[in-house]
């Protein structure tokens, strides 16, 4: 009986690609062959998972690193604070997103909302956060319309996130 060594083989190729993109850059930062980019930019070093690597154990970085997620922690959490009324239908830390699933409030059951959230960034600012929202009316067919929103609307829940993430930064500092 012959053993097929293909799955060890497989699994070594992945390692060393691994360990190759793990590598650090050796071209020193006054070397005329480095980008120019990377040059005005100080030279910094990049992994291939971002500038900043993976947060998984805090640090001095942000307060996303410290946090583990790929995005500002602080609009993160001010983010599903503010839209706890809804039920969630997906949320994703890494990439920043949170997608609710169709709320009607109790005293327009003929009426429905429904969020998109990008958490645009790992630090806290002013255009760190973007929502969309979505309205729907019953019709009388029973059917659901989509329907215009205001955009006063998504600017509004922007800043009502702004604000408390600022609280939860606020409060941190204080400890």
């Amino acid at each position: 009986m012959r053993r097929s060594h293909i799955g060890l083989g497989m699994l070594g190729v992945f390692l060393l690609a691994l360990a190759a993109a793990g590598c650090e850059n050796s071209v020193p930062p006054d070397s005329p062959t480095m980008d120019p980019r990377r040059r005005a930019a100080g030279a910094s070093q990049e992994s291939i998972f971002g500038s900043g690597g993976i947060g998984l154990f805090g640090g001095d970085e942000d307060e996303a690193a410290a946090s583990g997620i790929g995005v500002n922690a602080f609009l993160w959490r001010a983010t599903l604070d503010t839209i706890s009324f809804m039920p969630l239908l997906s949320a994703d830390p890494f990439g920043g997103v949170i997608i609710t699933d169709w709320y009607a409030p109790p005293e327009s059951p003929d009426e429905r909302f429904k969020m998109t959230v990008y958490i645009l960034g790992r630090t806290l600012r002013s255009d760190g956060v973007q929502v969309s929202v979505f309205r729907q009316e019953r019709g009388v067919d029973g059917l659901w319309e989509d329907r215009a929103t205001s955009p006063d609307t998504a600017v509004s829940l922007e800043d009502k996130i702004l604000d408390r993430a600022r609280q939860l930064r606020t409060a941190q500092l204080s400890r």
